[in-house]
């Protein structure tokens, strides 16, 4: 496994971390004892980041992620999220209040069967709260030893900066991949930051962790999508509007052109795409989901290779026009 260190964090953290998000069932298919074994060979295999929130799966990849972490605890560095509810029908808000985020972080602690988070992000901004606030709250679970580094998600730079100067802000992690370089939406919510453009020269010159999410696109980037019918009625990427109608095309041409250069030097397209990432200097540890060992053990396969100046650079020139999108 390749290891990278920031200034802002004490361990070197694993080039591939694992994505709990499918944990829960909200992606195709459900099975807690594969998940557990997932992630037990991914420990095994030098994996040592876990990310994780509670509005995945509805608590349920949280508590996936606690069972399979006993006795594991002190290989591994989590990091999960807090300031997003929702209601009886699963509808979300943003709520990044003192009180509401000392309650969530006792609620996850207990899931997570754990004393601590190592990495607590702040899921999405909330325009209702003052920073100062927020900050107030997480310098409260800090200094009780809840949480060790405070992590931004989907903020704005001028924000990220704004929280620097309450709490000390180790991580940010952000929409990332080939054909999202600097996009203004995820899942129809409006992003207020350029991931390429502006987080990563931040992360760099603030010593930070930058986490992307969404390597392989919600699976585009894996080069198994069609026009039409790639998820079950109940997957949650349904709700993506970028998958919609004409609105994919744009990106399966591009898919179709990443996946000649991925069959021209031997490499499945998935591992292309998360090595395209992991030699970006910029970026600390790529989120990458897995529903099988098999697809795991894939990733981690990824980082284990140089891609040529070559190839980077006929990838660069193939999803140039993203990072305008």
């Amino acid at each position: 496994m390749i290891y990278k260190r920031v200034s802002k964090v004490q361990e070197e953290i694993s080039a591939i971390g694992l994505g709990c998000w499918n944990f829960g069932g909200d992606w195709d298919g459900f099975d807690e004892q594969k998940y557990i074994e997932i992630v037990h060979v991914a420990i095994d295999a030098g994996i040592n980041f876990f990310d994780v929130a509670p509005v995945y799966g509805w608590y349920q990849s949280e508590k996936i992620l606690g069972k399979a972490l006993k006795g594991k605890r002190d290989k591994v560095l989590i990091a999960s999220k807090g300031g997003l509810l929702w209601d009886e029908n699963r509808v979300t808000r943003n709520n990044l209040s003192k009180e509401s985020l000392l309650k969530e972080i006792d609620e996850s602690l207990l899931r997570l069967q754990t004393d601590y988070i190592d990495i607590y992000q702040m899921h999405w901004p909330d325009s209702n709260v003052p920073l100062a606030e927020t900050a107030e709250a997480l310098n409260i679970m800090r200094k009780a030893g809840k949480i060790r580094y405070v992590g931004l998600s989907n903020f704005a730079q001028k924000d990220v900066e704004e929280m620097m100067t309450y709490t000390d802000v180790a991580c940010q992690q952000s929409l990332y991949n080939m054909l999202e370089r600097n996009t203004s939406s995820y899942h129809g919510i409006p992003l207020e930051y350029k991931a390429e453009a502006e987080v990563l020269p931040n992360v760099k010159k603030w010593g930070q962790v930058f986490l992307p999410y969404s390597p392989l696109f919600q699976g585009l980037l894996t080069g198994r999508f069609s026009q039409a019918n790639n998820f079950s009625k109940d997957d949650i990427r349904n709700a993506n509007p970028k998958f919609a109608g004409d609105a994919i095309d744009k990106y399966l041409d591009a898919a179709n052109e990443i996946k000649k250069v991925a069959d021209e030097i031997g490499r499945p397209m998935s591992q292309l795409a998360l090595n395209w990432l992991r030699q970006k200097p910029e970026v600390t540890s790529i989120i990458g989901g897995a529903s099988s060992v098999d697809q795991l053990m894939k990733n981690v396969e990824s980082c284990l290779w140089d891609m040529s100046d070559e190839t980077m650079e006929r990838l660069n020139q193939i999803t140039e026009a993203f990072t305008r999108d």
